[in-house]
């Protein structure tokens, strides 16, 4: 394995950590989805397990502790998840963790512990979790991975090395995208960045596993309401079954195209390029200050998703929303 193109400078950092003998006890790695934060965390987890590193820092792959990890069967790396997708890490998962923390590791060099996603940890194993960093183990390294920094304590945060990552320029993302995917086109590739908001492991699961074509559909059934040929409810039904925090995602980037469609604007500048026409002729007959109501809408859906709320009442309120503002235009 090798480390991702827009990762290089983040690893060097992680290699003058080995290097100069000062690997942190907690190191928090943040960043959007899809910028390869769990790939870089292995990376450098397999690097301080791995007898006989390469030059450039990364494990060789081919020594005994190499293979028990490429086996998933390192006694000394440890990864704590969710139980299911979506769930909490439980305060039980991180007792456990502080016992088998008491133990020495297994081999003389490090133990790592990667947990992902950090800020999915419950009030009382975010507690308990405090335990790991304020009574540090024998040679071992605690590695938290987040897309969201800011719903983990102040009190974990501060007791961590920080290491951000960052979004590729667009070039880079484009190269890297073309040379995985080399039947994407260049205009698919141009409206799959902004997609994936520029993060280019998002962009290439979009690029697979027909992404677009759903969208392409949602925006198609998005116009139906406007043009009164498909009734909201009907939408919202359809729509409840997808998943919800990318479809909202599209409907807020439809709703902010086109806000800037009411100004001269360059295609690139939008999230949706090659929808620039529908846009543009959706936004000629509505009011601004109409549209600003409907993405405050948006966000305070966005914002409820963690909630208990009925996922299909939301996109009920939503479409009927949409349908009132052009039925007033």
């Amino acid at each position: 394995m090798t480390i991702l193109p827009w990762q290089q400078q983040n690893w060097e950092h992680l290699c003058d950590y080995k290097s100069q003998n000062r690997v942190p006890q907690a190191l928090l790695i943040s960043g959007n989805k899809g910028l390869g934060k769990q790939h870089l965390a292995n990376q450098f987890a397999f690097s301080l397990l791995c007898a006989a590193p390469q030059n450039n820092g990364l494990h060789c792959g081919h020594c005994d502790r190499c293979l028990l990890l490429n086996a998933q069967t390192h006694p000394d790396f440890i990864q704590i998840i969710p139980d299911e997708p979506g769930k909490s890490i439980t305060i039980g998962q991180i007792r456990s963790l502080v016992t088998r923390l008491t133990l020495k590791p297994q081999f003389d060099s490090w133990r790592v512990v990667i947990v992902s996603p950090a800020d999915l940890m419950n009030n009382a194993a975010a507690n308990a979790f405090l335990k790991c960093l304020e009574e540090p183990t024998e040679r071992t390294v605690i590695i938290l991975i987040t897309d969201k920094p800011a719903c983990l304590p102040a009190t974990i945060v501060s007791r961590c090395q920080k290491l951000a990552v960052v979004k590729p320029d667009k070039e880079t993302v484009f190269a890297w995208l073309k040379e995985r995917n080399a039947d994407i086109i260049h205009s698919d590739v141009i409206t799959l960045y902004g997609l994936a908001q520029g993060s280019p492991l998002l962009a290439l699961e979009y690029a697979n596993d027909g992404t677009l074509t759903l969208r392409n559909d949602c925006f198609k059934a998005w116009i139906d309401i406007a043009k009164q040929r498909k009734h909201p409810v009907i939408i919202a039904e359809d729509w409840y079954k997808l998943p919800e925090s990318p479809l909202l995602f599209w409907i807020t980037s439809w709703i902010v195209d086109m806000i800037k469609c009411f100004y001269p604007i360059n295609a690139d500048w939008l999230y949706n390029p090659d929808l620039k026409e529908s846009l543009q002729e959706l936004s000629q007959e509505l009011e601004l200050k109409e549209l600003y109501k409907l993405y405050d809408l948006i966000l305070v859906s966005r914002q409820r998703l963690n909630t208990q709320i009925n996922k299909q009442t939301m996109f009920e309120e939503i479409l009927i929303k949409w349908l009132e503002l052009n039925l007033g235009k």
